[in-house]
């Protein structure tokens, strides 16, 4: 009897370190993606993302296929952006993930990202990133008026 609750206990344990593994690659993945622009690792940076990606931007018309955020970024020493909360969401089969982050950088304050990841042969990459500012909603009416009159500029 004590040999049967054992290989329970054992193999129950192994389930919970399973269903672990995703997430901690997953984090890792978003932790090394944050390094890699802190410190202005382009070929890391880029590494962690799949052929096709897409980073959209804090600006509407920001949306980068990830050749052309190369471009963007290869001229840049990097940017600083540090996750304070993250949550992370699988589909069914497991092959796919989505997230969302509340970040913080001395240069813009709290910001979020959001995006999805695939799970590839060589590990998961970041499909789409979307870095957002978000607004206090007892400043959005003030903020996105100024919006709409730069807009119209």
């Amino acid at each position: 009897m004590r040999m049967l609750v054992c290989l329970l206990i054992v193999c129950g344990l192994q389930s919970v370190a399973l269903a672990q593994e995703p997430v901690t690659a997953v984090n890792a993945v978003l932790d090394d993606y944050h390094a890699a622009a802190a410190a202005g690792d382009w070929p890391r940076y880029f590494a962690l993302m799949s052929e096709d990606a897409v980073f959209l931007g804090t600006d509407a018309g920001e949306r980068w296929t990830k050749s052309e955020f190369q471009a963007y970024a290869s001229s840049r020493s990097g940017w600083e952006y540090t996750p304070q909360t993250r949550h992370i969401n699988f589909t069914p089969d497991g092959n796919s993930a989505w997230f969302d982050e509340i970040l913080e950088s001395a240069s813009y304050g709290t910001s979020r990202g959001t995006g999805v990841l695939i799970r590839t042969t060589a590990g998961w990459k970041i499909s789409q990133y979307h870095l957002t500012l978000p607004i206090p909603n007892a400043l959005a009416r003030e903020i996105t008026d100024s919006i709409k009159a730069y807009e119209t500029q």
